[in-house]
């Protein structure tokens, strides 16, 4: 019987194995084998990797394991959105949601188990904070969820979670991600949503190997947004823009920013003119998401009208899109993730 709970290897980089099998007294070049089995040919047991010495398979059993999340439901939307409830090795559960579509797919996926930034139109803020996800638990989502050799596979880190609080560990799940010898995603299309934590939106821009940057805006003035998004009682817009403006975009780069349009609330045409000055001079794009409504949260989704009339404003300045809602009927959606079961669906 074990004393101690087997250490996952997902999460774990190519120098991480490479001392794990000299240890063992075998060459260094069985951690590519090591390497290529968990991330590239995606073995959920050890005994699933091709190559493997009996006997370093054996000796690696005693101490560790693959470590994949396991997965606690699955419900499938009208739409062909897929929302995945897994369960992680301490029982907590996250919800990752993968959206097929013609000619690209998108996996939606967890950095958090819950959420502490409270924003109020956000059923994930309900949960409050659990713990942070490991790069294991946040590479196993894509290893699970998203199917194998999908051509145009986009990855977005907009799930439980705010990003930018768990980043050491999300710069790693990303340097996975993106490895050829591994999953070979492109850093185009990996992207991060955050509420703003200011700090960090720096931190970030310094990573060699990091995700696109997406920014949660949802308010055309400081009050909107501190009743919206009360981190902005300690992130000021006025610092986040100015970080915004700061961070060193890549030659085929545009900063993303999301914004939830809720009725009565933060979608006039005032509103729209206002976002467009605070974005002057900003190389980016504008995502509007119109308000993914359930039970607990009393804000309204605007009728199509005033999210097309909203997106005309903002068009003349810079890009801007409607992003088509995926899911609502399975709790999917954007802003609808709180670990729903199935019953709840129903």
């Amino acid at each position: 019987m074990r004393d101690r709970m087997p250490q996952p290897l997902l999460g774990l980089e190519k120098f991480d194995l490479v001392r794990i099998v000299t240890a063992q007294g075998e060459p260094p070049w069985r951690a590519s084998q090591l390497y290529g089995g968990l991330y590239r040919a995606r073995a959920a047991t050890l005994d699933r990797i091709r190559g493997l010495p009996a006997a370093l398979r054996r000796a690696l059993e005693q101490d560790f394991e693959v470590g994949q999340p396991a997965i606690e439901g699955q419900f499938r939307s009208a739409d062909g959105t897929v929302r995945y409830l897994l369960r992680l090795a301490d029982g907590q559960t996250i919800e990752t949601v993968w959206m097929p579509e013609p000619g690209r797919d998108t996996l939606c996926i967890s950095t958090q188990v819950g959420c502490p930034v409270d924003c109020k139109f956000c059923f994930t803020a309900l949960l409050g904070l659990s713990r942070n996800l490991t790069a294991g638990e946040i590479v196993g989502q894509v290893l699970l969820a998203a199917p194998p050799q999908t051509p145009r596979l986009n990855i977005v880190m907009m799930g439980m979670g705010e990003p930018l609080l768990n980043l050491p560990q999300v710069i790693r799940a990303t340097r996975l991600l993106a490895d050829p010898e591994g999953l070979g995603l492109s850093p185009r299309r990996i992207t991060l949503s955050t509420s703003g934590i200011t700090p960090k939106i720096a931190e970030l821009g310094r990573e060699p190997v990091r995700p696109k940057l997406a920014v949660s805006l949802n308010a055309s003035t400081e009050e909107m947004r501190e009743r919206l998004m009360p981190i902005t009682r300690k992130y000021k817009l006025a610092g986040l823009l100015e970080a915004c403006r700061a961070y060193p975009l890549r030659p085929w780069e545009r900063l993303s920013f999301e914004y939830v349009l809720l009725r009565g609330v933060n979608d006039s045409d005032q509103d729209a003119r206002r976002v467009v000055r605070l974005l002057a001079n900003l190389k980016c794009m504008v995502n509007l998401i119109a308000f993914n409504p359930g039970p607990g949260i009393d804000f309204q989704t605007p009728s199509p009208e005033r999210v097309l009339a909203f997106q005309q404003i903002l068009k003349r300045s810079f890009p801007c899109f409607i992003r088509k809602p995926r899911g609502r009927d399975i709790y999917a959606a954007c802003g609808q993730l709180k670990r729903t079961q199935e019953s709840e669906c129903r």
